[in-house]
């Protein structure tokens, strides 16, 4: 079965981070055991790794092109494997996948952190070897000593929270849609297969579900992501945002982004983007050019509350709150830093790894997803973001008792302070729109496309150029066809007359390419949801599919 994960994308070091990677050119059995063990015992909380096996490597990087595995290796390979697992005390099983790469054979293992640490590895495959405690440093396996064994021990039995079974749940608590659009977003093989098996099955395989099959139960992670109404399992798990109109704090309009916490993010995102985020242009009188920047850089925002949502704790009923003020913006979450980080430490490094980390799951989903660059980068992202904008240093501050974590991102210093947006499309603001996702957001408004001109202004000018923006991103992220289907399936419509209508074959190559990408992002829907393979299939274009096609034809 598949991975949950592009596997090209994990070769290339760009799904998680490289010391979560060991690249072998062959079967190396007592060398993989320890990997498999350092993965295991997970000291750091990172969510243990990958072995690929049939790529060389050179100082911890992959060498490509592969070198690959003969076909008749394959199987047996994957039998060692298990063998090998059977070795470590107690019994640890990875999941292991065989993947074609640029012609060659490699296989990739996925070795999850274990629930039962620590886990030993015997040190040789003689008769007589020894069992060691094998932990990751760096991109290497070593046997664990001194302070290593210490923390190992203290690791006995427990689980990071997001990792944990929640027995208030069952598999029938994850969304099948939530899960499946992840998959097609991360370009997983296993998105095919998902059609196929059963939600046990599946869940299973992605390990977001634990437990003996009589009894299996999802993890916290899975009901996080996987689940449209994450709260009624997690006391005030969503985001709220207050939008302040002046400096006393005395007007302001509050908003509350609920869902799976990507979504909640991705929503919180967008609503910065359209109504927060502006570019100005000023002329100095000390250059010849005007110089360009931004009140606060997106990537900047962006980082911060990705950070926020992967870090809190969601076993403190708290939800992240984001002030919005004329001069800053502030993020908080709850609790503060996981010691030894502290305010000190906060306030003079840009570079903080952490020990450990308190969420191993949570940080994996939002790499995959593009929503953070990976563990330790946050902090040097955000500075270099406020310094390339010409921004002032962003702040990070906790208290003595580390019970929150307070983010203020200050505002350019040449920003002109205005009323700030409550949110309202009042102007230009949609004309921020960037990528797909802020144009999904923007058309949930079942009026927009009939308003779009007054909501981004009253001259054709600022339509046309809203229009274009739209198609071309439209075009770029989903296909040149969008605007003609959409149009062809305003009333109910099977899917041959469909095609034929736009001088396209019915066959399921074009249904991938044209039809599904529609499909997944709520453009059309499906007169019969429940059974895709219906014999009298139709599809019809959904309101937010006619608001696009209003924008677009505008």
């Amino acid at each position: 079965m598949s991975l949950p994960i592009n596997i090209q994308n994990l070769v290339h070091g760009k799904a998680v981070e490289w010391e979560r990677l060991e690249f072998k050119r062959g079967w190396n059995p007592e060398e993989i055991a320890h990997t498999l063990c350092a993965f295991a015992n997970d000291l750091n909380n990172w969510g243990g790794g990958y072995v690929i096996i049939g790529i060389d490597e050179n100082n911890g990087q992959p060498v490509l092109p592969p070198k690959g595995l003969l076909q008749n290796q394959l199987d047996k390979i994957q039998g060692e494997v298990i063998k090998l697992a059977n070795q470590l005390q107690p019994n640890y099983y990875p999941i292991v996948q065989p993947y074609e790469m640029d012609g060659k054979h490699i296989l990739v293992l996925w070795c999850p952190a274990g629930d039962n640490r620590p886990y030993s590895a015997l040190s040789t495959q003689g008769k007589h070897a020894q069992r060691q405690y094998y932990v990751r440093h760096g991109s290497r396996s070593v046997v664990a000593k001194g302070e290593d064994v210490r923390r190992l021990i203290e690791l006995t039995a427990r689980i990071p929270f997001d990792d944990r079974i929640n027995h208030q749940a069952t598999v029938d608590d994850l969304d099948l849609g939530l899960i499946q659009a992840f998959l097609h977003e991360v370009k997983s093989d296993l998105l095919e297969e998902s059609k196929r098996i059963s939600m046990a099955d599946l869940a299973r395989n992605m390990l977001i579900a634990k437990g003996a099959d009589e009894d299996l139960r999802p993890i916290n992670a899975g009901l996080l992501f996987f689940n449209k109404h994450p709260e009624k399992f997690f006391p005030r798990t969503w985001i709220e945002l207050v939008v302040h109109q002046n400096d006393s704090g005395s007007k302001f309009t509050e908003h509350t982004f609920k869902g799976a916490i990507h979504i909640q993010l991705r929503d919180v995102l967008s609503f910065l983007q359209i109504n927060i985020i502006r570019e100005h242009i000023k002329k100095l009188p000390t250059q010849a050019e005007a110089i360009r920047f931004y009140n606060f850089p997106y990537e900047a925002v962006e980082e911060a509350l990705s950070n926020a949502v992967y870090h809190k704790s969601y076993e403190v009923g708290k939800p992240i709150e984001v002030q919005i003020w004329q001069d800053k913006i502030e993020i908080l979450s709850y609790p503060g830093p996981v010691p030894p980080v502290d305010a000190q430490i906060l306030q003079s490094q840009q570079r903080i790894v952490a020990r450990d980390y308190r969420n191993r799951r949570i940080g994996d989903f939002l790499k995959e997803l593009d929503l953070t660059e990976g563990r330790g980068t946050g902090f040097p992202t955000i500075y270099k973001a406020m310094q390339r904008n010409g921004s002032p240093e962003p702040i990070f501050d906790t208290d003595i008792q580390s019970t929150h974590f307070l983010t203020t991102l200050p505002v350019h210093p040449l920003t002109e302070i205005n009323q700030v947006s409550d949110g309202a499309n009042d102007g230009v603001n949609v004309l921020n729109i960037s990528d797909l996702y802020g144009i999904l957001t923007f058309i949930e408004n079942e009026n927009v496309g009939v308003n779009v001109g007054v909501n981004v202004g009253t001259t054709n000018q600022v339509t046309n150029e809203l229009s274009e923006r739209i198609s071309s991103i439209v075009e770029n992220e989903i296909h040149s066809r969008v605007a003609e289907m959409l149009k062809q399936m305003e009333s109910w419509i099977n899917r041959e007359e469909m095609f034929s209508k736009i001088g396209l074959i019915n066959h399921s190559t074009n249904r991938k390419k044209y039809l599904d990408p529609l499909l997944d992002v709520g453009l059309v829907e499906m007169e019969y949801p429940e059974t895709p393979t219906h014999p009298k299939q139709r599809y019809r274009t959904t309101s937010k599919g006619k608001n696009l096609l209003r924008i677009i034809l505008s």
